[in-house]
């Protein structure tokens, strides 16, 4: 079991008709990080959506032939997906496509509703038909109900956020019009941008708009209504400061990329505090330190230089390998950490190691990843996670949908140690978040059990298809 976030998004909007598909295919690749299981782009060419959805990489779905095959057009959504609820089928993947009496419509969505099993039973009891087993799709059927009675699809969209809690970032595409909008708690991120040549870029991450060269302009607000259309860009505020800001705090930790700026607060700076507050808090006598890559790379930079231990390259990830890899059995399954990863013997080889990594969740990847520096000869391994541990579920958008299999539930710390074969094991303090996040509001749920929401009574959203195992 290991940590992943639900998805990403992306729309794109020109002044006039361009190669919009293949920029939503860049900013889909620069957030591969956050769903590698499916992915998709519509695009609007003068009212007619065309679309390509279908499991699998970026890279692998979006093939030369078929960007090809897209039309030219002035805008374009796209998502990227790991599916926390559902399973991973292609009836989930997004944008979601609508068609209705007042036009049509392609939504993208990152994050969990914490009322999805509540809205859609009350959807399903007033005849509403679904396809998928998504969060998205709820969404675009309220907006969709709203949209009849509305004068426009902004108006629908913001009456739909009445309806709607828990996290949801989203980019919706009409036959004339881009809107993105935020929740009111600002669970997720969400920020725009604009190229030299005026295309505006909306993405979950600054890292898309580089990759497209667009320049950040700014996030969305927690509530903010971004709306791009022939008026010019309009914002509506009228869900913000609703609530408190409550953005995920494992943003900085684990999900956005390190290039990413987040409401302020860059990624990469972020991580390094979490490992200088790692050194002062649990200082450990040793040679190197390594970091698990990828998120425990900055982390790993910033113990070591608090500390004045030096930063090794300890390990060696496989960069060829996504959450695609296929394991024939479950034998080979056991071995996935070998495929992933190598050690470095030159580096740990009869050395003290404080191994740096952003997270423990059952405890079985970081044993194996303890064994492999064991067996490149270490000789002692002292283990600092720059987060707290993690003690209860999460309804937002992370796949910890309970507390049975969390290590910390049933484990002191020095029993954890002792399980996953470390010498020592030390976790970021809860207490310093906050300096983690430069002082900014954030949700912390998931380690603390404060909850910005009222805690979903039904959390089973998937009664359709059975519940696919991770490891």
């Amino acid at each position: 079991m290991s940590l992943h976030e639900e998805c990403g998004v992306f729309g794109i909007i020109s002044p006039g008709t361009a190669a919009v598909a293949d920029m939503a295919y860049y900013g889909l690749y620069a957030l591969q990080h956050r769903g590698q299981e499916s992915c998709g782009i519509v695009v609007n060419d003068d009212g007619v959506f065309s679309s390509h959805k279908d499991l699998g990489l970026v890279s692998e779905v979006f093939s030369g032939d078929v960007l090809s095959r897209l039309p030219r057009g002035n805008m374009a959504v796209g998502h990227v997906r790991y599916g926390t609820t559902g399973g991973n089928s292609r009836k989930n993947c997004q944008p979601i496509e609508v068609n209705h009496q007042k036009g049509k419509l392609a939504l993208a969505h990152n994050g969990n509703l914490s009322n999805a099993v509540e809205l859609r039973n009350k959807l399903e009891l007033s005849g509403a038909i679904f396809h998928s087993t998504s969060d998205t799709e709820i969404i675009a059927y309220i907006v969709t109900r709203e949209r009849l009675k509305a004068a426009s699809i902004e108006d629908a969209l913001s009456a739909a956020m009445d309806s709607l809690d828990g996290a949801y970032s989203l980019v919706l595409m009409s036959s004339q019009k881009l809107i993105c909008a935020r929740d009111p708690y600002g669970f997720r991120p969400l920020c725009y941008g604009k190229t030299p040549d005026g295309i505006y870029a909306v993405a979950s991450e600054s890292c898309a708009l580089k990759a497209i060269g667009a320049e950040f302009e700014r996030d969305l607000e927690p509530g903010e209504i971004l709306v791009f259309g022939p008026d010019g860009m309009i914002s509506r505020r009228e869900h913000c400061k609703k609530q408190k800001k409550r953005l995920c705090v494992f943003e900085y930790i684990y999900f956005a990329r390190p290039d990413s700026v987040i409401d302020g607060i860059s990624v990469h700076a972020a991580r390094l505090r979490a490992g200088e507050i790692l050194a002062r808090q649990h200082p450990a006598e040793a040679d190197v330190v390594v970091g698990v890559p990828d998120s425990g790379l900055d982390a790993a930079l910033g113990f070591s230089r608090q500390s004045n231990i030096p930063y090794g390259i300890g390990l060696i990830k496989n960069k060829y390998i996504g959450r695609t890899f296929i394991s024939p059995g479950q034998g080979a399954r056991l071995d996935q950490v070998r495929i992933k990863l190598s050690a470095i013997e030159e580096c740990v080889r009869g050395k003290r190691v404080v191994l740096i990594d952003d997270s423990i969740v059952r405890g079985t990847t970081s044993g194996r990843i303890v064994r492999l520096l064991r067996e490149a000869g270490a000789k002692e391994i002292h283990m600092r996670i720059s987060s707290p541990p993690f003690l209860n579920p999460c309804y937002y958008g992370t796949d910890i949908d309970s507390r049975d299999h969390l290590i910390a539930c049933n484990h002191s710390v020095a029993k954890i140690a002792e399980i996953i074969g470390a010498d020592s094991l030390g976790y970021f303090p809860v207490k310093q978040l906050c300096e983690l996040a430069g002082g900014a509001e954030y949700c912390s749920a998931c380690f603390d059990g404060a909850y910005p929401t009222a805690v979903p009574a039904d959390t089973k959203k998937d009664r359709f298809e059975e519940k696919l195992k991770r490891f």
